[in-house]
């Protein structure tokens, strides 16, 4: 750690330098993936860091959950370590550097709240929504719906895809108009799931599956309440029930695997009364 490295600000002590500014986070970067830094970071690609992304944000997610705020900070600092790791990749190679990432954004902002810092009119919610979609179209050259629905990323979690990719179908008028008709649907899915298993027909059975949870996803819509945080909320719902579960069958020196259906079952009813 003795020698200088050149481009490098933060080094040793020096990197307490710059306290809560986003400089100091971008010189640690800097020493990290320079040749004094760590075989580690240095390692690191666009490729290889995207699951750290994903991981980095959905722990964020699940401290938000929890009202956590302490960890909230420490979360979203994760986060941010993971823009800069790639913006310094980037910048190594030629592509562009974090400031290009701030400015980027920042010109998004302001070009896409034309309310604010134009003369664009917007008294609600739903007409800046509006006006983000229409401009959004405009800055791509979409000139179709079909191109905004390609447009909703691929690798989002199904269930999230589903539903942006619902809502922007439904941007144009092409939805249904009450949540008795979904419901219908959904019923009318099922059915033909259950044709398919009948028949032992594996394709038709995931082809239908698969439907059964797209009109679940429309229903969600309707009932204003996203699939993605119900899913979420119903799995940590049955941990919690299992979790019941298990300590009541310890608590008769019982296992798990000795106990009938019927008793873990009872067990289970037990947990849904105490609201576990």
């Amino acid at each position: 750690m003795g020698q200088t490295v050149p481009t490098v600000i933060c080094k040793g002590e020096n990197c307490l330098m710059n306290e809560g500014k986003l400089e100091r986070l971008i010189d640690i970067m800097k020493l990290l993936r320079s040749e004094e830094g760590c075989p580690w970071d240095r390692e690191q690609t666009h490729e290889s860091l995207k699951k750290y992304l994903i991981e980095e944000t959905y722990e964020y997610l699940e401290v938000v959950d929890l009202d956590d705020k302490a960890r909230m900070c420490e979360e979203l600092g994760d986060v941010l370590l993971q823009i800069v790791f790639h913006a310094r990749i980037a910048e190594e190679n030629g592509d562009f550097n974090i400031g290009d990432v701030i400015n980027r954004v920042c010109d998004k902002m302001i070009h896409r709240h034309p309310h604010v810092f134009g003369d664009v009119s917007a008294e609600t919610s739903s007409q800046v929504l509006k006006n983000w979609e229409e401009i959004k179209k405009k800055e791509k050259g979409v000139k179709d719906q079909t191109s905004v629905l390609q447009d909703v990323p691929k690798n989002l979690p199904a269930l999230m895809r589903g539903y942006k990719v619902q809502q922007k179908a439904a941007q144009v008028g092409f939805d249904w108009t009450n949540p008795e008709d979904v419901f219908a649907k959904l019923r009318e899915e099922i059915d033909e799931l259950e044709a398919e298993f009948k028949k032992e027909n594996k394709a038709g059975i995931q082809d239908e599956l698969g439907d059964v949870l797209f009109s679940v996803v429309n229903l969600s819509r309707f009932l204003k309440v996203h699939p993605e945080l119900s899913l979420t909320q119903s799995t940590n719902k049955f941990i919690g029930r299992f979790e019941h579960i298990e300590k009541s069958a310890q608590a008769q020196e019982k296992r798990l695997s000795d106990m009938s259906l019927e008793e873990m079952e009872a067990l289970w009813v037990e947990a849904k009364r105490k609201n576990v």
